[in-house]
């Protein structure tokens, strides 16, 4: 198993993943921990002085107005994950709750959140022992960050609610026991400092990308399929024409296409038009591709980004009170996406028509099936692709305009981070199928108009996946686990 050392330098996406999948094991870096111990001592010196610091010695959010004790000020720090167990919906999945575990931590690294380096120690000791807690889908706004979700993470530290150990949901207490942990106590600041941030929307983003990347490819994939399928010309995939038109973004889906169809006998130099779906892929999914290009830089700045309140200059001692947990940035993208979501469904749903339907396929047979009538073939899965395009396109309006204003006023606009990336994972497991039962449907046709062998070697290489999971449908039969099968490659990256 690779270590990542957190605080040596940025993490990256990729990083995250591996972390996400349990592929990799993390450690703080010496400068890390130099920090961490800095920022602890710079906040332990104003604390002593008599300093009355937000969170620390007074309550939290509205209860600002409220001083506390010594006592109150050690007892604060669990009540915050006392009054925060009370989120609801299905678990988030595992693999977004390792991201946001590390991600935290990255977060801790900074030396800005002036927490003891025994609670960050404790995290990642967590996170390496597959302690992992359960952590339910609803309860955040993105404005102090993502609260809720946040303490259902921290608050697996002191054995509290439930975590997944070696795939099974037991106690907190019972998993830091079986990984051989013991439960910490939280010290003035390190619950709030636990919480208060973008961590949990800023996990799905970055898995979120990926996702993507590998649904744009496998789409793409199943576009030069059907290209072949149809005998489609390649005359509008030619250099010339997208360096004409110089968007970055479309000259890369060209030649992305143009890479998958190198060779291919069934392309055609016709000059003849097709519709939008074979000829316009470059220019209507292109922005797609340069989305996902800008947005590693805005994902791997808030990965690594002192995302607390308040902040302390572990070099100079200040202390800031602002606003860094605030998830404007990831929220705003996370909702852009969710568009290019539905944009993506709905060339899906458009080449699925186009491929099952005897008036516009070019003579293959309705349906896609070698006996239509007694059998029909792909009719149920375009039924399929349809609902599914019509869900994203439900999932696709923006959360972030859907502020409210909560806690006392305090929080009177918020971000919606979360509620952002709920709605584009789910889109995203719609999408996936979506490009799945396309790229079924896509083999099917070429082996309905000849068979491989006049592919092109990309194209070749995507119908040789396919068809070692799905044979062809010669008879009606049930297909779901066929789509599903498919889905967790393009979801693996094995079609990339």
């Amino acid at each position: 198993m690779t270590i990542i050392r957190i605080g040596e330098q940025p993490l990256s996406i990729e990083q995250v993943h591996a972390v996400s999948t349990g592929g990799s094991a993390v450690e703080l870096a010496p400068a890390a921990r130099s920090r961490i111990e800095q920022g602890r001592a710079h906040l332990e010196k104003l604390l002593a002085a008599g300093e009355r610091i937000y969170g620390v010695n007074t309550g939290v959010g509205g209860n600002i107005v409220f001083q506390l004790g010594l006592d109150q000020a050690v007892l604060l720090q669990t009540n915050i994950m006392r009054h925060l167990s009370c989120a609801t919906g299905q678990p988030l999945p595992t693999a977004v709750v390792r991201a946001a575990m590390l991600l935290r931590l990255a977060t801790f690294a900074t030396g800005c959140s002036a927490v003891r380096l025994e609670l960050v120690d404790a995290l990642a000791a967590l996170l390496n022992g597959g302690v992992i807690p359960i952590v339910p889908r609803y309860g955040s706004v993105g404005a102090s960050g993502d609260l809720m979700p946040s303490a259902y993470v921290a608050r697996a530290l002191i054995g509290m609610g439930e975590v997944e150990y070696r795939g099974r949901p037991i106690p907190a207490e019972e998993g830091l026991a079986a990984a051989g942990l013991k439960p910490v106590s939280f010290a003035p600041k390190e619950g709030l400092a636990l919480i208060n941030g973008t961590t949990m929307m800023t996990a799905a983003a970055a898995l979120l990308w990926t996702d993507t990347q590998n649904v744009l490819r496998a789409m793409l994939a199943a576009i030069a399929l059907s290209l072949e399928a149809m005998q489609a010309p390649s005359e509008p995939y030619e250099p010339w024409v997208h360096a004409a038109k110089g968007h970055s973004g479309q000259i890369a889906v060209a030649a992305y296409i143009r890479d998958l169809l190198r060779g291919s006998r069934y392309i055609t130099q016709s000059r003849s038009q097709t519709g939008y779906s074979l000829r316009c892929p470059p220019q209507g999914l292109g922005p797609i591709w340069e989305s996902l290009d800008a947005a590693r830089s805005t994902i791997e700045r808030e990965i690594n980004s002192a995302n607390d309140n308040p902040l302390i200059d572990p070099d100079t001692g200040r202390l800031y009170l602002a606003g860094n947990f605030y998830g404007g940035h990831i929220a705003r993208l996370l909702d852009t996406w969710k568009l290019d979501f539905a944009i993506l469904g709905n060339w899906a749903n458009a080449l699925m028509a186009v491929l099952v339907d005897d008036k516009f396929n070019g003579g293959l047979p309705a349906n896609l099936t070698p006996e239509p009538g007694v059998n029909s073939g792909f009719k149920g899965m375009q039924l399929s692709v349809t609902s599914l395009a019509c869900a994203i396109r439900q999932m696709a309006g923006p959360s972030s305009i859907h502020s409210l204003p909560t806690e006392q006023y305090n929080q009177d606009v918020v971000s919606l981070g979360m509620h952002a990336a709920v709605t584009a994972m789910d889109a995203m497991e719609c999408l996936r199928d979506e490009a799945a039962m396309l790229l079924l449907s896509a083999t099917q046709a070429v082996d309905l108009r000849g068979g491989p062998e006049k592919l092109g070697e990309g194209s070749r290489r995507m119908y040789g996946i396919v068809r070692g999971l799905a044979a062809f449908q010669a008879r009606d039969r049930p297909m779901e686990l066929e789509v599903a099968e498919i889905s967790r490659t393009i979801a693996a990256g094995s079609l990339c």
